[in-house]
């Protein structure tokens, strides 16, 4: 009661102080806006770059399923161009460019993911069996309407998202968040705060948010120059691109025995020591990698062999069908399925949570929240009573986590408007359903038209996901979906496997591009972009990513055989099994039991994981059920030169990140990646041409 007293006593200083800061992050906003916020030369260059990214991500992809949307590393590759252009530019390149050109590079680059080029289309092309309708064989034209048609309608659905989670909730977004600081770093941002006040739209109001968000972007900054950072970005971008273009004439150095030959040869112990994975494992951090290193240790060290000496699997270790690979996939699944449900259950469940406290807070209760007794709180709807002073500075103005700022948005005249919003998610919907019947004829209507709305649903859950954890759970999203499926259409339909990809595919294209697009409009708040020009530039990159990608996917295809040894598309073995799994069929011997054990472990595993989030010093070494999944099903070449990276990323941040920031790590992962992602286009060219090799 006297807590009450006390809060109501110093209400009047705290909503002067609130009102005052409210107006502070208002103007700046306002000045920001009056830049140049949509240009040609930043949507020239975030096509580009993008385009780059998309070859990259394509190639990456086909090999072990994972894609990055490298919205850092397009950044960073946005400001050297202009950069070098500096001296022939009418008007400074501006922070607010820099986030046009990263959501447009980000919006083609992620193509192949949403589009579902490595994962779903390999699985209906090379591995649907006739008796399923299969395989298919989709033309190029077929592949881009199939393309457009699912690249719009997670973008206008996740418009109106944004005013709950970005400025209501202020969700981390810990990615969005990150390369925002990226940006402001490489303008100059943060280190002039003082000096900029002045400067009409250039006012930083990203620096508390940023600071209080995520404790992995915080040191960004360092003492690191301009010139060697750029060394750093050519050094790693060479290196790597001589490792992709000697990888080409000596494929064994792709598949490094460094544990024996008899490992090697049976049991498939390699190192791929691609420079490109190890940039991606400093990518993933340290927690992660070794969560799929404990993954390809259980599925290939102890499951691969019991499966293989059991006669559970009797042909080669390598073989999807016969042997223990296609045996232990089984498994991954499980665990990733286990895993998908209970956190998307997660979150459902805290909305719901926090509704119920909003409904006491209003009826005059105080809810209790971990935060009254541990200092760190579950719940973040409080009493209004429950808010603290702070003094504020114009030229310092911050959206900080605390404050009672919701209303702080960006000039309406940069909002997109509510009408555009309806109107274009109704024609992107219809679009979806209209291609999706040419494209697959096979699937009935009221099938299209369940999927795309179970799609705008779950798109939700992976808004909020990405906001929460910096993971976008589209696998489980998708994997969800193929469960609701296989009641929606009976096994006794000759095209129901078919049918169960096709809709899964939506889902997860959905979810993809909403996360996609409020993960940039994170970015672009912080720093004060207008969200119309980003969502324009989201559109054209997803316009042009979906042509780009299925060209590049098509030549792919025609020059390597998919699957190969070196493109082994692991997410479409696990797209189509997943499918046969929800209609009972292809389960090897033991393979129930095994993935019973084991989803039943991964739930208590994830449920665990998710009561103590809040303790990242225990909940680090609780394994994340999806990176346990990626280092089973992938063979453990590819895990182990992650691991590789999740090491080096841990060594920066224990002696080196104090001193030079996070960001030479971030520029030495983008050039080890974009090094052989780009160089493996003239290994493209070189296959192409018939060009022999040392094999």
């Amino acid at each position: 009661m006297a807590r009450r007293r006390r809060d109501e006593e110093t209400a009047p200083l705290r909503q002067s102080s609130d009102g005052r800061r409210r107006a502070d992050v208002q103007q700046v906003l306002e000045q920001r806006g009056n830049i140049p916020q949509f240009t040609f030369r930043a949507t020239v260059v975030g096509l580009l770059v993008g385009t780059l990214v998309c070859f990259s991500n394509m190639y990456f992809g086909l090999q072990t399923g994972w894609v990055s949307m490298m919205s850092m590393p397009s950044s960073l590759i946005g400001f050297a161009i202009f950069k070098t252009l500096a001296k022939h530019l009418d008007f400074p390149f501006s922070p607010v460019e820099n986030v046009l050109v990263q959501t447009i590079a980000v919006a083609v680059g992620s193509m192949p993911l949403s589009a579902g080029f490595v994962g779903v289309i390999p699985a209906l092309e090379k591995l649907l069996r006739p008796e399923e309708g299969g395989p298919l064989s989709l033309s190029i034209s077929q592949l881009i309407i199939w393309s457009m048609g699912v690249a719009f309608f997670g973008v206008f659905f996740a418009v109106p998202l944004r005013k709950q989670v970005i400025i209501k909730e202020k969700m981390k977004f810990p990615s969005g968040t990150a390369t925002a600081l990226m940006i402001s770093v490489l303008h100059g941002e943060r280190k002039q705060n003082e000096d900029n006040s002045s400067r009409e739209g250039y006012e930083p109001i990203i620096s508390s948010e940023i600071e209080g968000s995520s404790g992995n972007v915080a040191g960004l900054e360092g003492s690191t120059s301009w010139e060697t950072k750029m060394k750093i970005l050519v050094y790693s971008f060479g290196i790597s691109g001589v490792y992709t273009l000697a990888s080409y004439f000596f494929p064994i150095l792709r598949d490094v025995p460094i544990f024996g030959s008899a490992l090697a040869s049976t049991w498939l112990w390699t190192l791929n020591p691609s420079p490109a994975y190890v940039g991606q494992g400093i990518i993933m951090g340290t927690s992660t990698t070794l969560h799929m290193l404990l993954g390809a240790i259980v599925g290939w060290g102890i499951l691969s062999p019991l499966a293989k000496r059991s006669g559970w699997a009797p042909g080669a270790v390598n073989d999807w069908k016969e042997g223990a690979r296609g045996w232990i996939v089984w498994i991954s699944l499980a665990v990733m399925l286990a895993d998908s449900i209970i956190s998307l259950g997660a979150l459902v469940y805290e909305p719901l949570r926090d509704a119920v406290a909003r409904f006491f807070n209003k009826n005059g209760y105080q809810t209790i929240s971990d935060e009254d007794t541990t200092g760190v709180g579950t719940s973040r709807f409080r009493t209004r009573q429950h808010s603290r002073n702070r003094p504020t500075d114009s030229s310092t103005a911050s959206i900080m986590p605390g404050d009672d700022v919701s209303a702080i948005d960006s000039p309406p005249h940069h909002l997109v408007r509510p009408e555009i919003v309806i109107t274009g998610l109704f024609i992107s919907g219809l679009l979806c359903i209209t291609t999706i019947s040419i494209v697959f004829p096979q699937m009935p209507l009221y099938s299209i038209i369940i999927a795309f709305l179970l799609a705008l649903v779950l798109s939700i859950m992976g808004v909020r996901a990405l906001g929460q954890t910096d993971l976008n759970p589209v696998s489980g999203i998708s994997k969800l979906t193929q469960l609701v499926f296989a009641l929606v259409i009976p096994a006794t339909n000759a095209g129901a496997v078919l049918i169960n990809l096709v809709a899964g595919a939506v889902s997860e294209a959905g979810a993809q591009q909403a996360g996609d697009i409020m993960q940039d409009l994170k970015t672009g708040h912080l720093l004060g972009a207008s969200p119309k020009a980003q969502f324009h530039g989201q559109l054209i990159g997803s316009a042009v990513g979906a042509v780009v990608s299925a060209g590049v996917y098509k030549l792919y295809n025609s020059v390597y055989s998919i699957p190969s040894k070196l493109f082994q598309v692991p997410t479409a073995y696990i797209w189509i099994d997943c499918s046969r799994l929800v209609y009972g069929q292809g389960l090897p011997p033991y393979a129930r039991e095994f993935s019973s054990a084991f989803a039943l472990t991964f739930t208590i595993i994830t449920l665990l994981k998710l009561r103590l989030k809040y303790h990242p010093a225990i909940n680090v070494f609780i394994p994340g059920g999806i990176a346990f999944a990626v280092g089973m099903y992938n063979v453990p070449s590819f895990t182990l030169a992650r691991a590789v990276g999740g090491g080096v990323e841990w060594a920066w941040r224990r002696w080196g990140g104090r001193r030079w920031g996070e960001t030479p790590l971030v520029i030495l992962a983008s050039g080890l990646i974009l090094g052989e992602g780009l160089l493996s286009i003239v290994n493209l060219g070189m296959a192409s041409l018939g060009v022999p090799t040392m094999e």
